[in-house]
């Protein structure tokens, strides 16, 4: 009997549309036909990346679900984020509930706030507000040689260039600087050398999983969308649209490369055995993110953060429904017809 099909992970940051991403892993770990081999992950990527693998390496795949539901129930304030079905009739639907963020008085002055005032403005009072989350984790597992490899992406401020940490590299200033969004926080300091969120140089990176140890099956958990249909016109949309391409744009450039490496095998141009020839698979929701935008992503609302696990799970059991026989064989994203 063969065993399970294993894959690396691949997880955007994107704030509090993580959530989504927790439905999609936490759907799945119940799947015991695939094995998660290595995590790269960027900004909320990253957050739910130590949560899996402390929790695998602690209590296997329930202890990692167990681990994303409390990293979760961290984010939002509360212990239980699962809701009966009488209860979830009278929650607004996402998109409405990130539009009356984006309406509300609090929202619109702290945004304008942030483009006026820096975050170094407030001086010894300043604390990072994820320092109680990340300082949580146990770090012991989060580093563990053991499966999954786990990589966490950031930017270092000074050259622009991606820095990838890994194994014990990985500590709690780690994960704060892989979130570390420069109009908000302040740069995290890491030996000498200022770092802010991942997601401007790889969201998340992919390179780290080629090594050639790990499966070539890359599945990448997708929570900014790649294409919107109408091109934005009132500021807040332009400025979110720049958003949602500023931190697409890396991980399309390397999906760019893996097409141009793939073709050039595909055509014979490689010596066998020279270059990785990579699997890639994606599962997005890009139909729920369209409607939602930055202030869903700042204010992390019960309703939506539930809503978000739903319809991360959802989306996580139509692709194995579609693609799951895909694995271990071919690519289920079509990168031809996205650079051909």
């Amino acid at each position: 009997m063969a065993g399970p099909r294993r894959i690396n992970l691949a997880l955007q940051g994107g704030g509090a549309h993580g959530a989504f991403t927790w439905g999609v892993v936490d759907r799945l770990l119940q799947e015991d036909s695939l094995e998660i081999a290595a995590i790269s992950g960027t900004s909320a990527g990253a957050l739910n990346g130590a949560a899996i693998k402390s929790g695998m390496v602690q209590d296997g795949r329930q202890g990692a679900r167990d681990n994303l539901e409390w990293l979760w129930g961290q984010v939002t304030g509360l212990q239980d984020l699962r809701m009966a079905d009488w209860m979830r009739a009278f929650c607004a639907a996402p998109g409405l509930i990130n539009k009356s963020i984006e309406n509300s008085i609090p929202y619109a002055m702290g945004e304008a706030w942030t483009r006026v005032f820096s975050p170094y403005t407030y001086g010894p009072f300043y604390q990072n507000p994820l320092k109680r989350i990340t300082d949580a984790f146990a770090f012991e597992a989060v580093c563990a040689d053991s499966d999954p490899k786990f990589f966490v992406s950031t930017t270092a401020v000074r050259t622009g260039k991606v820095r990838v940490f890994s194994g014990a590299e990985i500590t709690s200033e780690v994960l704060m600087a892989s979130a570390c969004l420069p109009t908000i926080f302040q740069a995290v300091e890491i030996d000498g050398e200022a770092y802010w969120d991942g997601g401007y140089t790889g969201n998340p990176a992919l390179f780290p999983l080629f090594a050639p140890e790990l499966p070539s099956d890359i599945v990448i958990v997708n929570i900014n969308p790649l294409e919107r249909e109408e091109t934005p016109r009132d500021a807040r949309d332009i400025l979110n649209r720049i958003n949602e391409i500023s931190f697409n744009s890396s991980l399309l450039r390397e999906l760019r490369a893996i097409h141009f490496v793939q073709r050039l095998i595909g055509e014979g141009r490689i010596p066998e055995g020279a270059m990785k020839a990579v699997r890639v698979h994606m599962i997005a929701d890009d139909d729920l993110m369209t409607d939602l935008g930055v202030a869903s992503k700042l204010v992390p609302t019960p309703s939506t953060v539930g809503a978000l696990f739903e319809a991360g799970q959802g989306a996580a059991e139509r692709f194995l429904g579609a693609h799951g026989p895909a694995i271990g064989k071919r690519s289920s994203l079509d990168l031809p017809e996205m650079y051909g």
